[in-house]
């Protein structure tokens, strides 16, 4: 039970400070960094409209992967399995979660008409907890570069280590 509750608070507080998570959807290949907003126990996104942020994989009633990051250092924080709702516009529960968006949507090209647009051409989620969370891996998750005959590795100039490593004068 103590467990249950430490791995719901760190979900919570970690998505919170967050400024992107990243969304693996159904079906998706690879996790997307998208902007959300924590409210009233979920992870709320707005997109898949003209201007806003694609959703690719989240549908109402699956299941999403989500990984939530470090706001000072990039690292990941913890892994966490998320069921999709998808809200209807102009619902009670709709217009409280897109008040929250509205003060964290930056760049907005239509400023304060942004909400109507969001109602007409727009899907708002809630990635809900289910209260799984996935263990951290044990090894890097970095991959391997793809092979290119590019390169810009070219011979340091002999100058070089002498500026490097010239003291500077004394004040």
């Amino acid at each position: 039970m103590t467990s249950e509750l430490l791995d719901q608070a760190l979900v919570e507080e970690a998505t919170k400070k967050s400024g992107l998570i990243w969304v693996r959807g159904s079906g998706v290949p690879a996790a997307r960094p998208l902007w959300h907003v924590w409210h009233e126990g979920a992870a709320c996104l707005i997109g898949d409209g003209p201007g806003e942020q694609p959703l690719p994989g989240l549908a109402a009633g699956t299941e999403a992967e989500v990984t939530v990051r470090s706001k000072d250092k990039g690292g990941r924080l913890v892994s966490w399995t998320a069921r999709v709702v998808e809200l209807a516009p102009g619902s009670e529960e709709w217009a409280a979660t897109v008040a929250e968006l509205k003060g964290k949507r930056l760049n907005a090209p239509d400023g304060e008409a942004m909400t109507d647009r969001w109602s007409r051409e727009c899907r708002l989620l809630r990635l809900e907890p289910t209260g799984a969370t996935a263990p951290l891996p044990d090894g890097s998750l970095a991959e391997a570069p793809v092979a290119t005959p590019a390169t810009t590795r070219q011979p340091v100039p002999a100058g070089l280590p002498r500026l490097l490593l010239k003291k500077r004068g004394r004040r």
